[in-house]
């Protein structure tokens, strides 16, 4: 095998007098001017040394130090891009969030598959890493939430058939380029080292430089060039090799705050990103330090580096380190120190809050939703602990107004409503915390890593509230440095495995030409003549392809056509439509033959309702998003021919006063007649002027786009739609539902199928009032009505019940007497409810005996209570008279229940019960 060696061996570094340097402290290889250089500037091989002494000639500011990038990539002919949102799932399906600019062109770009908006460009794309979240606050320098300004060219051999080709700027220009940028800031090229670390990612990889500048690494440039091969030549630190492709991306990454951070030299990037809000928060918390307190909190933030829990082999035994250094204990700087950190991780985390927020994420229990959800907690338990006095949604919105966020309304809205259920999911995880440790206590064990990460994802428990509530019972915790950079990665890789197919395509499909699509030049034609290019023979029919087709397969949530294909001798049904790979598959019951002419009939009647339906989603979708906000966003959805329904991203219930609000609106829709169009543009052209929106019902490949226009709604949509939205007929919402948290479910109706579903509708009222023998009209206040004496019934007869239990258990119905050693002891048979046998148990327990009664009433039942000081233990009684019946059953000693089928076995089980009390008794009780 080769290595990478030759790959960093540029002409640029030989040209400038660059040496090749092997860091005596990590042994990592880095490119240097300072020959004398013996370490490679990373922490903890050397420390920050810009800490009060600005690394860059003057200060800049976050939106100071954006312009300076982008205008200065600008001035080296890239074309400046809008950013992306944060939610990468809205046009990747591979990866939930957005980590580095290079995903905004993942896969579509990098692959080839379409041209990238520009070539080459310029980018500060807002990212948040997850990964990230255990280090935030603590090593100084890491932010969840960050832009990663990059510069991109895209390359390709000449003559391949990909959307680029050419070479537009490789390794020596792209390092150049970060040189030359640096220098114009006045960064001092000697200090800068380019440490070799190979990049690997999504079965692509390449060579990389890390670039250092006095202890902080500034940027990455990545050279994208090798894909995966188990015949490559090139052996990646994943343990895969590699072969060269045909595409060469430049793909870098410079850390805005990082480079902020560096043009002011502030204690840590905190101050430097989020000046105002720390000082809020510090304010705010009462953290005030003296002269000499400040001082050792500074000494502290340049060796903050060497916190970072995916360097240090122990985090705590770090921070031993730099209090030795400092020459203060340990538990005095993690006093003055820990606090600090919680702001800074506050300040951080409201701004990734407000990015996910702002971007009509809505938390959830899946997905991107759970990744915020997480966030949310863990800033509200961190401003809990540090006393800060402020509302979370404050703190969020902060932020979201410095990002120019306009719903920010609904942002405070939001993070209101997860922090109440937050509360709640506390108090129910508080006792489930409570047992667990109760377990573990008893087998003397730690409760494990595992167990912390169910608590959290059920009880929303944050490791240091189960350590508290474990210490009081004098059990450990298992807890992981990076627990929650552990749970987000077990989410991310969750999704990212249920986003995975494999295909099982015949090779002779492979072979075939894609289908020609003729259901998209006329939606309304249902008839058409075709060649039968190849036939499948299938376990439970035949799959027949033809050259063309008006048959729409199933996709987007529509459900396949159906209908016929005939020749000349025999008609076949076409009972399901699929497409693979461009080839289109219709199910039918016989082989019409092989190279046959074909006339087809697609079923006009269905596919006009769901025609209706399809653009009905979108109407409704539409409506509920003028009725209740812009963060409504399709979460799935499902097209038929009597109902459709469609899953809706919300933070709350969906009121009757708001359903019929969205069925006005939608209905506006459908009487405005208005025209629904198709056209298929470049797929940047359209992202730039819609946005990822368009990409509510999946994410389509492929260099253009289809887009249906319904009035003021725009979707990327393959399906079948009316020409006019007056087509649609009336549209009705039959239900609404959460179907899991943070998704709401409306099930409509369009059209014929509405008028069904509401007759449905109005013949159960008419069957009801009809039983109710009232007007339909009456039939609200008449069930009101029959409940309310349903109910007082039932107490009535429950307050009976009481009056027979105590009849009872006064002697007043027959029930054996037994004498256990001073305790009496009552048996008695009650072929009753099991409501009624508790009641008389009860009764007989409060008079001061033991009671045992019985019922053959649904098999064998019985129920044992057993007062105070009784020395009977009642749920052994009940589990032996239950064994005896065939059953089982059990309870604490002083009340349980239990029975079992074999009722005939009932009187022979209590006539043994005197015996059975006898038998469990507690020795020191007889």
């Amino acid at each position: 095998m080769s290595d990478l060696e030759e790959e960093y061996r540029l002409e640029y570094f030989e040209e400038h007098g660059f040496h090749r340097k092997e860091c005596m402290e990590c042994g990592d290889h880095f490119w240097t001017l300072d020959g004398a250089r013996e370490t490679c500037g990373e922490p903890p091989c050397d420390e920050y040394s810009f800490i009060d002494d600005p690394g860059f000639d003057e200060a800049f500011e976050l939106g100071e130090m954006r312009e300076q990038f982008l205008s200065f990539f600008e001035e080296h002919d890239h074309e400046r891009i809008d950013p992306y949102p944060v939610a990468a799932n809205r046009w990747r399906e591979d990866v939930l969030l957005t980590q580095a600019s290079i995903y905004d062109f993942q896969p579509h770009v990098t692959s080839g598959a379409s041209p990238p908006p520009a070539n080459p460009l310029a980018v500060s794309q807002p990212c948040i890493r997850m990964q990230d979240i255990d280090n935030v606050g603590v090593t100084g320098r890491h932010t969840m939430a960050f832009e990663m300004m990059g510069h991109h060219a895209f390359n390709a051999d000449e003559g391949t058939d990909y959307a680029y080709e050419g070479e537009v700027y490789w390794k020596d220009e792209c390092v150049e380029y970060c040189m030359d940028l640096l220098a114009e800031v006045g960064a001092d090229r000697e200090a800068v080292t380019l440490i070799e670390d190979p990049w690997v990612g999504g079965g692509n990889a390449g060579p990389a430089f890390e670039v250092i500048y006095e202890g902080a690494e500034l940027a990455t440039l990545v050279f994208m060039q090798f894909e995966r091969d188990p015949d490559g030549d090139f052996e990646m630190k994943d343990g895969n090799t590699y072969s060269r492709m045909d595409r060469r991306v430049i793909d870098t990454g410079y850390g805005l705050e990082r480079w902020t951070w560096m043009s002011q030299g502030t204690p840590t990037v905190y101050e430097a990103v989020y000046p105002d809000m720390i000082d809020f928060l510090t304010d705010n918390a009462g953290i005030d330090h003296t002269a000499d307190e400040e001082e050792i909190v500074h000494k502290a933030a340049k060796l903050s580096g060497r916190m970072d829990i995916d360097e240090a082999e122990d985090v705590e035994a770090a921070r031993d380190d730099i209090a030795a250094e400092i020459g203060v204990a340990t538990d005095r700087l993690r006093e003055l120190v820990e606090p600090l950190e919680s702001i800074y991780a506050i300040a951080d985390h409201s701004r990734t809050l407000a990015y996910m927020l702002g971007d009509g994420i809505v938390p959830s229990n899946v997905g991107t939703g759970y990744l915020a959800r997480m966030v949310l907690r863990r800033t509200k338990r961190l401003v809990d602990e540090v006393g800060v006095d402020a509302p979370l949604d404050e703190l969020v919105d902060m932020q979201a107004e410095r990002l120019g966020y306009d719903n920010r309304d609904t942002i405070r809205d939001i993070v209101r409503t997860e922090v109440e259920k937050y509360r709640e999911t506390l108090d129910r995880g508080h006792r489930r915390v409570e047992q667990l440790a109760e377990e573990y206590a008893d087998s003397g064990d730690p409760i494990p890593a595992d167990e912390l990460v169910e608590l959290y994802d059920s009880h929303g428990m944050q490791p240091e509230t189960v350590e508290q509530i474990a210490a009081d019972r004098g059990v450990a915790v298992e807890t992981p440095e990076d627990f929650y950079s552990l749970v987000a990665e077990r989410h991310e890789d969750a999704e990212r495995a249920g986003s995975t197919e494999e295909s099982d395509t015949d090779e002779r499909l492979a072979d075939l030409p894609e289908t020609e699509k003729l259901y998209y030049d006329d939606q309304t034609r249902t008839e058409f003549e075709a060649v039968v290019l190849d036939v499948f023979e299938r376990a439970d029919g035949y799959d027949v392809v033809l050259d063309q087709t008006m048959f729409y397969p199933e996709g987007g949530g529509q459900p396949p056509d159906q209908g016929t294909l005939s020749t000349d001798d025999e008609t076949v049904e076409v009972t399901d439509v699929q497409i693979q790979d461009g080839v289109i598959l219709h199910r039918t019951d016989a082989d019409p033959g092989t190279g046959d002419f074909v006339r087809g009939q697609v079923d006009g009647r269905r596919r006009r309702r769901l025609m209706a339906h399809h653009t009905a989603t979108h109407i409704v979708v539409h409506a509920a998003r003028q009725v209740l906000g812009d963060h409504i966003r399709q979460a799935g959805a499902q097209k038929g021919t009597d109902s459709a329904r469609i899953d809706v991203r919300h933070y709350e219930p969906v009121s009757r006063a708001a359903v019929k609000e969205i069925e006005r609106v939608a209905n506006d829709i459908v009487t405005d007649n208005a025209q629904v169009t198709q056209e298929w543009p470049d797929r940047h052209e359209a992202e730039a002027e819609y946005g990822f929106d368009l990409y509510q019902g999946g994410i389509p490949a492929g260099e253009q786009i289809r887009l249906i226009h319904v009035e003021d709604d725009v979707q990327a949509c393959g399906g079948t739609h009316v020409s006019r939205t007056g087509e649609v007929g009336a549209i009705k919402i039959r239900s609404t539902e959460r179907i899991q948290d943070g998704v709401v479910r409306l099930t409509f109706a369009a059209g014929e199928a509405a008028i069904e579903a509401t007759q449905a509708t109005e013949d159960a009222l008419y069957e009801a009032a009809e039983a109710f023998d009232v007007d339909p009209q009456d039939v609200p206040e008449t069930a009101e009505r029959f409940f309310a004496e349903w109910k007082e019934r039932g107490k009535e007869i429950e307050a009976l019940r009481a009056e027979l239990a105590e009849v009872r258990a006064s002697g007043a119905s027959e029930g054996e007497e037994v004498d256990l050693d001073g305790t009496t002891a009552v048996v008695q048979r009650v072929d009753g409810e099991m409501d009624e046998l508790r009641a008389t148990a009860n009764a007989i327990a409060d008079s001061g005996s033991v009671a045992v009664v019985g019922s053959a009433a649904d098999g064998a039942q019985f129920v044992v209570a057993a007062p105070e000081g009784s020395g009977v233990d009642a749920g052994s009684v009940v589990s032996e008279l239950a064994d005896r019946v065939g059953g089982g059953g059990g309870g604490p000693s002083d009340f349980a229940q239990g029975g079992g089928p074999d009722a005939d076995a009932l009187d022979a089980a209590l006539d043994a019960a005197p015996d059975v009390l006898r038998q469990v008794m507690r020795p020191s009780d007889r």
